[in-house]
């Protein structure tokens, strides 16, 4: 019998490589018993609103596109009662969910991967009140790198583009007070970086798989680097964070399923790679299994 797959597809994804992808994949799609529709997305947002809108006529989501795609489509599912199961063709820049999930980048390989039907299920993150993440919710040094990256220099240089982006911010790193509010307690402190995540990679360059994290544990991963007094401070995080050492004074990592940070003045923040806005308080809860992705 023939399942209904809705498609949703980000044609403007890594070097437009989802559009390539398109058809190797459907043919997979179609001999594997999925009639797929094709949604296009245009605009920020669209992603959510066709799922909110079709996704519960479907037997199966596909999106095609890199992690913004991703982040929308999961923040539609994660809104409704009975969502269906997710799959994902990745065609982006980083990737770092697919990273995470040990999935294929190949479109025929992730093809092949949605119709075997495998299912696990993983954590949605809720930002606030309305908002989600897939993966990470951060703010401080270097996390404005992936949306002020231009597009043309991510999809030709890929994660140099990040690099070189960054070195260019390096002088603008500013320190925030905050309190941070979490199920064990409260650390108040001058903070140049703080994220909430579930990823086993960051960026495609920071690599997390030896944590053991776990993405369907309903806890997120908060890391926190305190304010450098100085050059020998600043290296020191550097090498912890490429290490993998969060156990130190200048880079804290714990696990909690809510977390509230205060500032005293609004800071910017990023949700999975893309602008989160700026805020004055941040709530974050884990949504713990909230969607089943294909695997």
């Amino acid at each position: 019998m023939s399942k209904k797959l809705m498609l949703i597809l980000n044609p403007t994804a890594g070097s437009g490589s989802g559009v390539l992808a398109i058809g190797p994949a459907m043919e997979v799609l179609y001999k594997g018993g999925f009639v797929p529709t094709v949604f296009y997305t245009g605009a920020v947002g669209e992603a959510t609103q066709f799922v909110l809108e079709h996704a519960e006529e479907y037997d199966c989501v596909v999106c095609i596109g890199g992690d913004g795609t991703l982040s929308e489509t999961v923040a539609g599912l994660a809104q409704l009662s009975s969502p269906p199961p997710l799959g994902y063709i990745p065609q982006g820049t980083a990737n770092d969910v697919a990273t995470s999930l040990g999935l294929s980048k190949n479109p025929v390989q992730a093809a092949k991967i949605i119709v075997r039907g495998r299912t696990e299920s993983l954590d949605v993150g809720k930002f606030n009140e309305d908002d989600y993440f897939t993966y990470i919710a951060a703010f401080g040094a270097f996390t404005e790198v992936s949306y002020e990256t231009p597009r043309q220099y991510k999809q030709t240089l890929g994660h140099l583009a990040y690099v070189l982006q960054g070195m260019s911010q390096l002088q603008k790193i500013s320190a925030y007070h905050t309190i941070v509010e979490f199920d064990e307690g409260t650390i108040e402190d001058d903070l140049i970086f703080g994220s909430v995540s579930n990823t086993k990679s960051v960026a495609g360059i920071v690599k997390l798989k030896k944590l053991g994290i776990e993405l369907n544990d309903g806890l997120f991963e908060v890391t926190l680097v305190r304010n450098p007094a100085n050059v020998i401070e600043m290296n020191k995080i550097v090498s912890n964070v490429l290490s993998q050492n969060f156990n130190g004074d200048q880079v804290v990592m714990f696990q909690s399923k809510h977390v509230k940070f205060t500032f005293d003045k609004p800071v910017k923040w990023t949700r999975d790679g893309e602008a989160g806005g700026a805020h004055e308080k941040v709530e974050l809860s884990n949504l713990c299994s909230a969607i089943r992705i294909l695997t």
